[in-house]
């Protein structure tokens, strides 16, 4: 992995942002013009892309509570944790833990600046501006470290923020990393989009996603497979039912869409 560190990004408005663009997908209000304008012309390839934002919802919230509940995990470091929204982790894990600590992490300073306002007189909660780009600087960082115990289990949620990454070899050595550095008894969680069940229609959203004025950021062409996510899992205990389509991870009640309709995967290990 390249020593140097990753340029920090600055505030731009004017050039549609993934955070904010997801926002617009779940009904948000932290957007603006350009990101409304990039939405939309997503949504003309693939208008399922809303249902998908919110079915990544459900999953998280099924994934804190499990971790939280069934897991015992009080420490929880959301990587890519884009803009708050209701729902969010430290929310579902206070409800089950009140004293778990959870650490948000993300490199747009938008969302940084707007998390740490939000969450001032949270002792437990915290928002830091780092990259996953270079994970050692993200788990060293001090904001981190000062809320988290690295020698005690923690779970990292990475949830719809590795296709961001285009580089294969670059998310593995992420992966790698992370793997190493978090303690035995802790868990990675993913959720990942996947081509497998739509690959002209996710092609052409990647194309779109590279094209000039589109959402910044390295994007790869096309995503990639669902067999291509689950081996981020070796070397760890796949939760049951492993990496599935996430609206059959751990399902409440009966499944608001057909599985096949929702081409996210998600999953959780445990390192022994």
């Amino acid at each position: 992995m390249a020593s140097s560190k990753p340029e920090r990004p600055r505030l731009d408005t004017t050039t549609p942002n993934m955070g904010r663009v997801a926002d617009y997908f779940l009904g948000g209000k932290d957007n603006f013009a350009a990101d409304r304008e990039a939405a939309e012309a997503a949504m003309a390839i693939t208008p399922e892309l809303p249902v998908l934002w919110r079915e990544g919802r459900r999953f998280l919230g099924r994934a804190v509570r499990f971790l939280a509940q069934e897991a015992g995990i009080r420490q929880f470091v959301d990587v890519g944790c884009g803009l708050p929204t209701q729902g969010n982790v430290h929310e579902i894990a206070h409800a089950v833990a009140p004293e778990a600590r959870v650490v948000y992490v993300d490199n747009d300073p938008m969302v940084v600046v707007h998390g740490q306002a939000l969450l001032q007189d949270d002792r437990l909660t915290v928002v830091v501006e780092a990259d996953l780009r270079d994970p050692g600087a993200l788990l060293s960082h001090p904001g981190l470290t000062k809320m988290i115990n690295t020698d005690e289990p923690v779970a990292i949620l990475l949830f719809g923020v590795l296709q961001d990454i285009q580089d294969d070899s670059q998310v593995t050595q992420i992966i790698d990393h992370l793997r190493k550095a978090i303690p035995p008894g802790s868990y990675l969680a993913i959720s990942h989009p996947v081509a497998d069940l739509r690959p002209e229609a996710t092609a052409k959203l990647a194309a779109f996603y590279q094209s000039e004025g589109a959402v910044s950021g390295p994007h790869r062409n096309g995503l990639r497979s669902k067999a291509e996510v689950e081996r981020y899992f070796d070397g760890l205990d796949l939760v049951e039912p492993g990496v599935v389509y996430i609206p059959e991870w751990r399902p409440e009640g009966e499944l608001a869409h057909r599985p096949d309709a929702i081409w996210v995967v998600g999953g959780i290990g445990r390192k022994e």
